[in-house]
């Protein structure tokens, strides 16, 4: 009995502490659950009742409109226009094929894009949208209103397009919008809410791309109430977008007509520089498009035309047009010998027709030769066996130090895509990217604008402007940003002694004002306006010892892809510098005949502000320029 009895009391105490420690661990677990229900209730209540809301609220991201592009004038260069457009929703209880089979008999829907329509929206989450048509005249946006109450999920919407109200006239400069490409999204944060906006357009080329982000403006919210369906039932908040910054360009909208008027019959580019702030009030590329079809989305067939035409209406000549500098780069030669004290202006080098470097002729444009030529004459007439002397003195090293001190193979600093650095050879160069030893001849040939030397007809105009004004002139494209105008450094000396910048200058002076000079038949007689500059022709052929013998066959009698380059840059007033200017005629031939009117006629109405005046020409040119300027006041004022 005593045994049973100690037994039970053991097992009795067992018992209780068993109890005790289940009773304990439901004690405790209680107060984990009490705890950490308090927590969900005080701490993170925000955080569940936002998750729920999330089921009935939707937000939605407001496109900023795009800032406005104005010429210097305040002329509108590129505007916001009101797109009349048509949105359908995707909502579960729509017959899409029934829904669009109708609108059909209201606008113009290809069964092929029907298919397309219905094909993306299956793709898309309950209550998306996609753009079913867009540009519709009010006519057919009526239409669609009217019949709104029988065509379900469909959304009439007005927004806005990008307009260039110059067309083809400011093309290259301007460039266009587009949207958003996946080469594009390389360039943009992934957390950037612009990318969820569909179809929103950025700057794809030009102006529109270099300034494209105080163009674009900043996105806004907005929070609406939806149903189960997706349905919105109320607005509940906007945080409103913020529109782009505007800008005005440099550029001067007229001028800029005129000029490309005045190169239509040509595949040329024309470039004018501001001397008083380095602002570029034209830049001329022919031929060109319009960029409204870029933004409405070209058909296949008009970017085929553009993309094979053999003129290359797509590309801004004027910045990204590599050419052979010609007899434009023999100032740059010039200076560089005089800057060196390798030679004085009046020393003499004869030219018989060539110049002969071990038993190889380099010959001068001139086959009977200029005769005694100094350094005026040697520019002037435009020697070309005067500068093989000069540049085998100076050699290439100089030559190209000298060149990029005036902008020649500088890529200039423009808020604007395409731009080429051109090309400066040096020996190092050659032995980096062509592995051979630099050539004497090579330098000869760099003398007088040829052989591997690249420009472009802007690079061209900062260096006229810089001969012109001694100053290291900065070219620019933009006078203000949201009416706040940009202020630029005042440009510093070139550090070029005046006397070798007088020589020059005075030289270029008789390029045009004496009757042996190059482009005399451009001059201006208003003494307030004379011109002075230097012509060019890049030579795109070899010409054989034959060809030589037999006679050079003229530039008009070959097939137009063998004609040289024409090629005018110059100044005006002489006296007191205002405008540089360059213009580059491909396969024009002579750069005296065909470049030169062209940068006469486009300074003239510069300094005008208007068409050219025919008293300011000489005589002997006032019937031509009589029709010139009638044609472009006509097709001015039909625009």
């Amino acid at each position: 009995m005593e045994i049973n009895s100690l037994k039970k009391n053991i097992l009795e105490k067992k018992f209780g502490r068993r109890s005790f420690l289940i009773g304990a661990s439901q004690l405790l677990l209680v107060g984990l659950l009490i705890r950490q229900i308090r927590q969900i209730q005080l701490n993170e209540a925000e955080k569940y009742k936002l998750l729920a809301e999330e089921n009935r609220i939707d937000i939605e991201i407001m496109p900023p409109l795009r800032g406005i592009i104005f010429d210097r004038e305040g002329i509108i260069l590129a505007k916001n226009k009101e797109n009349y457009r048509i949105k359908i929703l995707r909502v579960e209880t729509i017959n899409l094929p029934s829904v669009l089979d109708n609108l059909s008999q209201l606008i113009k829907i290809r069964d092929e894009r029907k298919i397309e329509i219905i094909q993306k929206l299956e793709k898309k989450r309950s209550n998306s949208s996609i753009v079913i048509a867009e540009n519709l005249t009010w006519s057919e946006f009526k239409r669609v209103l009217v019949n709104l109450p029988s065509l379900q999920g469909i959304v009439p919407e007005v927004d806005f397009k990008r307009f260039y109200t110059q067309k083809e006239f400011l093309a290259h400069l301007l460039g266009y919008v587009g949207v958003i490409s996946p080469k594009d999204l390389q360039r943009f944060s992934k957390n950037d809410p612009i990318l969820q906006i569909q179809d929103f357009k950025i700057g794809k080329v030009g102006v529109e791309k270099g300034l494209d982000m105080y163009l674009r403006g900043q996105v806004g919210l907005g929070k609406f109430e939806v149903n189960a369906s997706g349905k919105i039932i109320r607005k509940l908040g906007e945080e409103p977008s913020s529109s782009g910054k505007d800008i005005h360009l440099t550029i001067d909208a007229n001028l800029q007509k005129f000029s490309m008027l005045r190169i239509k019959e040509y595949s040329a580019s024309a470039v004018i520089i501001d001397l008083s702030n380095g602002g570029i009030i034209s830049m001329a590329s022919n031929p060109s498009y319009n960029p409204n079809k870029f933004v409405e989305g070209i058909s296949k067939k008009d970017w085929n035309i553009l993309l094979k035409s053999k003129n290359q209406p797509l590309a801004n000549k004027a910045i990204s047009g590599n050419y052979p500098p010609g007899s434009t780069f023999k100032m740059i030669v010039a200076i560089a010998a005089l800057e060196e004290n390798l030679i004085n202006p009046e020393d003499i080098f004869e030219c018989n027709g060539f110049y002969e470097l071990e038993e190889r002729k380099f010959h001068c444009w001139k086959y009977s030769g200029h005769g005694s030529t100094n350094l005026l004459k040697g520019i002037e007439e435009s020697c070309d066996v005067y500068f093989y002397n000069l540049a085998e003195r100076v050699g290439i090293d100089r030559i190209a130090k000298t060149a990029r001190k005036f902008g020649i193979g500088v890529t200039p600093d423009l808020p604007i895509s395409g731009i080429s650095k051109g090309l400066i050879p040096t020996k190092k160069w050659k032995k980096n990217n062509k592995n051979q030893s630099w050539f004497t001849g090579d330098t000869l040939n760099s003398g007088i604008g040829q052989g591997f030397i690249l420009s472009t007809p802007v690079q061209i105009a900062i260096m006229t402007a810089r001969i012109a004004t001694g100053l290291e002139i900065k070219p620019s494209l933009i006078k203000a940003i949201n009416g706040i105008p940009i202020k630029h450094n005042k440009p510093i000396s070139l550090g070029i002694k005046k006397s070798t910048l007088d020589v020059i200058r005075q030289a270029m002076f008789g390029v045009v004002n004496n009757k042996s000079g190059t482009a005399f038949n451009s001059r201006l007689i208003n003494e307030n306006k004379i011109l002075a500059g230097k012509t060019g022709t890049s030579q795109i052929r070899q010409i054989s010892e034959e060809e030589r013998t037999k006679g050079i066959i003229k530039n008009e009698d070959l097939p137009r892809n063998q004609r040289d380059h024409a090629l005018f840059t110059g100044y005006v007033p002489f006296t007191n510098p205002k405008f540089s200017v360059s213009v580059v005629v491909e396969h024009g031939g002579g750069g005296g005949k065909v470049a030169a009117p062209i940068a006469r006629d486009i300074l003239l109405y510069a300094l005008n502000g208007a068409l050219p005046n025919l008293q300011e020409y000489p005589a002997e040119e006032r019937n031509k320029m009589e029709s010139i300027i009638n044609n472009i006041k006509r097709e001015m004022i039909s625009i």
